[in-house]
């Protein structure tokens, strides 16, 4: 019982943080669908963009640059800031193609918030009837409200020209026009004294989209963080508890091995206990991801996903083979190569 609650816990620790960051990377990349939706270009303010988790959406950090399209292009500014409703915190965004007196809500706030189609919500005095459409935690309502609740703060999305959505200079061309740096990795940020950055989703070099590639931020903040190297420490003390609970086993049971050996069962011997070192392991592997599901469940529920426990339970069993074959396996094996009447000695 002892071995499998000390598996369980390391088990757990690492169940529990990448539940963490598969929950962000999930988070990350409907974020940015949410925002980008199906523009090529996103022009970011120079004090950036950042996930708020109490609304659980992008924020913009800065007023929106101040952009003249070349003929052809189009683009849409988006207001951004936060604002409470009935209570809670939302992700606020204004653009002038929401009308006056409705307030569109993304499925998921209107479910945080218990809200439906043709509800009445007040925003800064003003009656709204509430419209749903997208999956997103942003209350979008129009620019003259949204301004004057959060200003100037936003972005822009910018789509090309018809025939040229899928050109690879597409941020060096509109950034050529309007005087702007431009660059196609997530993780690069604006210069905090510029004026803004645009962010070809277009160009990005590899096999991931720029969503994917900017919700591998949000993982890899956890993962390469505190917590990352928390439950790699977690890990190896759970390997050196199985390796330590079944050398304490081994040892216990020599006489027992040394006669079953001496009789020409040796690797039943070998059988039978890496049969018990298999149903250690596989109870602790139970216990510990159920238990790591249901901590984060509990202490951070908001980011909590099936999809993210799901995706971590699946990474920690890769490690459970190499910890049961060198834990089990390797010390039973050391033990059989002695020769049987060393076994059945006292010493």
């Amino acid at each position: 019982m002892l071995s499998v609650l000390g598996i369980a816990l390391a088990i757990a620790c690492v169940v529990i943080v990448r539940t963490i960051s598969s929950s962000f990377a999930i988070t990350g990349a409907d974020s940015v669908t949410d925002v980008v939706g199906g523009a090529q270009l996103w022009v970011v303010p120079g004090a950036g963009v950042h996930y708020d988790p109490d609304v659980q959406a992008l924020v913009a950090g800065g007023p929106a640059p101040a952009l003249t399209l070349p003929p052809g292009w189009t683009g849409t500014r988006t207001l951004s800031g936060t604002t409470v409703l009935n209570g809670t915190p939302v992700s606020l965004r204004g653009t002038d193609e929401t009308p006056s007196g409705q307030a569109t809500l993304g499925s998921g706030l209107a479910a945080r918030l218990a809200l439906h189609e043709g509800d009445r919500i007040v925003v800064d005095g003003h009656g709204l009837t509430v419209a749903i459409s997208g999956t997103g935690q942003s209350l979008v309502v129009s620019s003259d409200l949204a301004q004057s609740l959060v200003g100037e703060n936003g972005w822009w999305t910018v789509f090309a020209p018809a025939g040229e959505e899928k050109s690879r200079i597409l941020g060096q061309t509109l950034g050529a026009a309007v005087g702007l740096p431009h660059t196609s990795d997530p993780a690069v940020s604006p210069d905090p004294g510029g004026t803004g950055l645009i962010y070809d989703t277009v160009a990005v070099s590899g096999p991931l989209t720029f969503d994917q590639a900017f919700s591998a931020l949000f993982s890899g903040k956890v993962t390469s963080g505190t917590l990352g190297l928390i439950s790699m420490i977690g890990l190896v003390l759970g390997f050196i508890i199985a390796l330590s609970s079944f050398l304490a086993a081994v040892a216990e049971r020599k006489r027992e091995f040394g006669i079953m050996s001496s009789i020409g069962l040796a690797d039943e011997v070998l059988y039978f206990f890496l049969v018990e070192s298999g149903i250690v392991f596989v109870t602790a592997y139970v216990v510990g991801v159920l238990g790591g599901g249901a901590a984060v469940a509990l202490v951070i529920p908001s980011i909590a996903t099936p999809t993210a426990w799901l995706q971590a339970a699946a990474m920690v069993a890769a490690f459970i083979p190499a910890m049961a074959i060198v834990g089990a396996l390797v010390p039973v094996h050391r033990l059989l190569q002695q020769r049987p009447v060393d076994l059945l000695g006292d010493r």
